[in-house]
């Protein structure tokens, strides 16, 4: 009973949070610099309010308040699950200020932050492992079997999925809406799949920033009066990886994730056969949403084409694994 009136109250609070954070951050002037290497007519959002992720942040915190009985009964894991998702995207509101404060694009070095995500993944891993909510056990979906992996080369394997999944949703915050839009089935998915285990308190998160990632979308839905930027978008990825790992089960990842995948392997492709080729390139522009775009894709398009690939993705998940336990 409580997950949907969680989700409800995250949208609801979502709604309210937007009509007053989108007009104090355009009163601060926390405009979104555009690069200059992206699409020409994204210049055009040159000025647009950027850390509007935070709408989403605070709609999502509902989930502690409606479990914290369960919190004083011992069960954490929601609350781990956001506390890493808040310490990613605390990465992200630093990154932003530089890039709003600073006038400097690229916000945090590659290397600034790659240590502190690294730090945050590893003192999350250590958490679950001593919740006793994280295994060494690693489950394949669809297939319903498990491979038990030695406890050190998990923990090393486990933070880099991590750090990898937060940057390939960071990736794929390029247009208006995608990242939101995309991640809404990934956390409906984990909803359901928390819910059919039995863990009502860990279905709270994802059913809040659910109802927080629609409510966003009212603001953030092409054309965006506000961006989430790398506040919104490492709190999504902790979100996401954090999920998996506290169902113990990451590799639901690989087809959850498809898309965010797509868009890093895209990336990777596009650099490594432009060195290769001294210059050739295989798509238009990369993240790959940005070759669709170079294709005469409207960015409602793009939204609705990569949303209902995702959603397909996760019901299919959902029917392999709902019948794990």
């Amino acid at each position: 009973m409580w997950i949907p009136i969680t989700m409800l109250c995250a949208f609801v609070l979502g709604v309210l949070l937007g009509k007053v954070f989108v007009p104090m951050l355009r009163a601060l002037k926390a405009g979104q610099s555009i690069r200059e290497i992206g699409p020409k007519w994204h210049s055009g959002k040159q000025g647009t309010p950027t850390m509007g992720g935070i709408i989403f942040i605070c709609a999502s915190a509902l989930c502690l308040l409606t479990g914290i009985r369960g919190m004083l009964a011992g069960d954490l894991e929601h609350l781990f699950v956001f506390l890493l998702a808040l310490a990613f995207g605390a990465i992200g509101f630093v990154d932003d200020f530089v890039k709003v404060k600073l006038k400097r694009n690229l916000g945090l070095t590659a290397l600034q932050k790659l240590v502190l995500q690294l730090a945050v993944a590893a003192l999350f891993l250590l958490a679950l492992r001593w919740h006793g909510s994280l295994t060494d056990d690693l489950y394949v979906p669809f297939f319903n079997v498990t491979f038990h992996v030695n406890w050190v080369v998990y923990l090393i394997f486990a933070v880099f999925v991590i750090v990898g999944c937060v940057n390939a949703v960071n990736l794929t915050d390029g247009i208006d809406g995608l990242a939101s839009g995309v991640t809404i089935p990934v956390m409906l998915y984990f909803t359901a799949i928390a819910m059919a285990y039995g863990k009502m308190n860990l279905a709270l998160f994802p059913a809040a920033l659910a109802g927080g990632l629609f409510a966003f979308l009212c603001y953030n839905f092409h054309p965006a009066q506000v961006f989430m930027g790398d506040t919104g978008s490492l709190f999504l990825g902790g979100a996401v990886c954090g999920m998996a790992f506290a169902l113990d089960m990451p590799l639901v990842l690989i087809p959850v994730g498809f898309i965010y995948i797509l868009e890093t392997v895209s990336v990777i492709l596009q650099v490594g056969y432009f060195k290769l080729t001294h210059g050739k390139r295989i798509f238009k522009m990369t993240p790959i949403h940005h070759h669709f775009e170079m294709c005469g894709w409207k960015e409602e398009k793009i939204f609705g084409v990569f949303v209902s690939v995702t959603a397909i993705l996760c019901l299919l998940t959902y029917l392999g694994t709902a019948g794990r336990f």
